[in-house]
């Protein structure tokens, strides 16, 4: 289930996507000056010998680690299928989504029959009063057109939640990718067009009515996102805040039947969040501009757009043709049993992630991950306490936030219930669709009720962290606390630098630009005072122009402020990682290993996490998109801040690696 809350989780890496697990010197290139260039110095070999498969766009230690659990999950999978007898309900459940997704002969003979009603229903439509009927119809299945729905809490009083209208109903990444006009976009809009018209071409149109049906998708979808917020305005939360009563929505877009769409979604509230406004203005527009049958054409491309993963071979390849080899460089598809297991994890994570966790993590695995999270917390609140540009007034704030932080590791304290959504065997769209009901029911049931601190939005397996600034709280799958990130075999050095800094990372999102304006209870609140505010931004505001000036692929350069909070929390992470450790150390003796020092081994640690090679289209499209920096200049960008490392490696004035004057610092 691809389910979108207006949430603001706040990752450490943008990626879900071997002979080597975890940290090695021999990884390293020892020709490279540590001063010059960090990043090859502690990846160069790992980076020759790994070249991205040809079924990855990306190929780097998130990666490896993923493709890891991905053999596990498997394992669990097909164990399931052959049972057959004797089989847990999670058991069933998992095992027949999973054979049915393999089931490719059975999806061919289907056809389009699994999404057949959902066609006949929108090729039926005579007028613009039965879109509320579609919108009621599609929205729960997971086609997301004209604009999305959701539940989430309230953003000035998190313990409510609130329905939740957000932007929509486009097919490309972000709506700058329907506007720029450099040769990049251009191509891959021409690009879009061509894949929007062979998708047509394969429901039976003619060449000719084909791509005039993707000029009016191009076109409406166009005039839909001139309505939305780009990337960069949506890290404002301030932006996405606009509670207001039904009345007001339907002065927004009054061509739709508020009041019984909103009804049967579940959240007909007398209030509720609209988180861009000018998103639904811009749909209103096109219900009153566009034809009936141009609706119908944008109808039906969502519709197979959605659901071209598990409808027949032709669609799914033309899908990967244009979201795969064009956007990302992907030279040909996972294979199926790849995409299979990331299909049931997406749609029954924590049916498939309990059995995982049972395999791979236990009750030590959540004391030693603690044990780190309390060390890199109190090296915060020495931070906080010790910082010369805050006044005592907003440190109390500070600190009373870092308390107020809440520790999620591994796995949830009570598993989803899955019971009451159908599975079949032989039935993979059919189960796809069901499963997207499923989770879109269950998050609007939320709407009223009092918020889950304990929920998780992440499934166990999955190699990632994140902090939920509206719940105040760290989480920590299963998945991420292995080699590379942390190993029981290796020194504290290493693990600092690994997960160490990645702890320390979710730490301080919870004080950079955009965690950072809301209050320990997760209320969207100004707890800085103005003087200390000017400063805070300041400072980040030198972060924002040191990795601008960073170039992502060819002539394109990172965005400064779209990365601006993973940077933050990046050299916030590492240094406080840096002040743990050494409070560590403080309490022993360790000699050098392998030639280098705790504080060295500390910084490989750090760099080896980030080793990763990527294929040029989905550099770009990273760069436009995705909030984190590439791995080289999280790496860079970060290490040249540190005095720490400077002293550690022996840099002098004038190495790359050295900033000096020039150095950011805000936590």
């Amino acid at each position: 289930m691809r389910f979108t809350q207006l949430a603001f989780l706040i990752s450490v890496c943008a990626l879900t996507s071997v002979a080597q697990t975890g940290f090695s010197i021999d990884s390293l290139d020892k020709t490279v000056n540590p001063c010059t260039n960090f990043y090859q110095f502690a990846c160069g070999t790992w980076l020759k010998s790994n070249p991205v498969p040809s079924d990855q766009a990306v190929w780097g230690r998130f990666s490896e680690l993923a493709e890891r659990n991905r053999n596990t999950l498997r394992d669990i999978l097909e164990t399931s299928v052959a049972k057959k007898t004797g089989r847990s309900a999670v058991e069933a459940r998992i095992g027949d989504y999973y054979e049915a997704c393999l089931d490719e002969k059975g999806i061919e003979a289907r056809g389009l029959t699994p999404i057949k009603p959902m066609l006949n229903r929108i090729a039926a439509l005579k007028d613009r009063k039965q879109f509320t009927d579609e919108l009621i119809r599609l929205h729960p299945a997971g086609i997301g057109v004209m604009f999305s729905v959701s539940s989430g809490q309230d953003l000035k009083k998190a313990d409510e939640v609130t329905a939740q209208l957000d932007q929509g109903g486009t097919g490309l990444p972000e709506k700058d990718y329907y506007f720029k006009d450099d040769a990049k976009s251009v191509e891959i809009r021409k690009a879009y067009v061509a894949h929007v018209a062979k998708v047509f071409q394969l429901m039976g149109d003619s060449a000719e009515v084909a791509a005039k049906k993707a000029d009016t998708v191009m076109r409406m979808e166009t005039a839909i996102a001139k309505g939305h917020l780009d990337v960069v305005a949506r890290r404002d939360p301030n932006k996405l805040y606009h509670r207001i009563t039904q009345k007001e929505v339907a002065a927004l877009a009054p061509s739709i039947d508020w009041p019984r769409y909103l009804a049967a979604m579940g959240a007909n509230q007398p209030t509720l969040n609209v988180a861009v406004t000018e998103a639904l203005q811009a749909v209103e527009g096109q219900i009153k501009q566009a034809s009936i049958d141009d609706w119908k054409t944008y109808l039906t491309w969502h519709v197979i757009r959605a659901g071209s993963a598990l409808l027949p071979k032709a669609y799914n390849e033309e899908s990967f043709n244009f979201f795969g080899r064009v956007l990302t460089g992907q030279k040909e598809q996972r294979a199926r049993w790849k995409r299979c297991v990331s299909f049931v994890d997406g749609d029954l994570g924590e049916a498939l992630g309990r059995k995982y966790v049972e395999m791979t993590f236990g009750q030590q695995g959540k004391e030693r991950t603690l044990a780190m999270v309390h060390a890199l917390e109190q090296a915060l609140q020495c931070d906080i306490e010790k910082l010369d540009w805050m006044t005592p007034e907003t440190k109390k704030k500070a600190l009373e936030k870092l308390h107020a932080i809440a520790n999620k590791i591994g796995f949830p304290e009570q598993w989803r219930d899955y019971s009451k959504l159908v599975i079949s065997a032989s039935d993979a769209s059919g189960n796809s669709l069901r499963a997207n009901q499923f989770e879109f029911r269950r998050q609007m049931a939320k709407i009223g009720q009092p918020v889950d601190k304990k929920e998780w939005l992440m499934s166990p397996p999955t190699v990632n962290a994140y902090y939920d600034p509206q719940n105040n709280n760290i989480n920590f799958p299963a998945g991420i606390l292995q080699p590379p990130f942390y190993d029981n075999k290796l020194d504290d050095a290493v693990n600092f630098g690994g997960i160490g800094a990645v702890i320390g990372h979710e730490l301080t999102h919870g004080f950079d630009d955009e965690g950072g304006k809301f209050d320990a209870k997760g209320n969207l609140e100004n707890w800085w005072t103005e003087k200390d505010l000017k400063e805070f931004e300041k400072r980040t505001q030198c972060v924002a122009k040191q990795y601008g000036g960073y170039t992502a692929v060819d002539d394109l350069k990172l965005n400064g402020e779209l990365t601006l909070g993973e940077n933050v929390a990046d050299n916030g992470g590492l240094r406080i990682a840096y002040m743990a450790l050494m409070d560590t150390l403080a309490k022993k003796t360790q000699p050098k290993v392998d030639g280098f020092t705790p504080e060295q081994r500390l910084f490989l640690g750090w760099g080896q996490v980030w080793c990763e090679n990527q294929r040029p289209e989905i550099a770009r499209m990273r760069a436009q998109t995705d909030p984190h920096s590439m791995a080289e200049w999280r790496v860079n960008g970060t290490v040249s801040n540190m005095p720490e490392f400077w002293k550690a490696f022996g840099c002098t004035e004038g190495q790359t690696m050295m900033r000096g004057a020039n150095a950011c610092r805000v936590w």
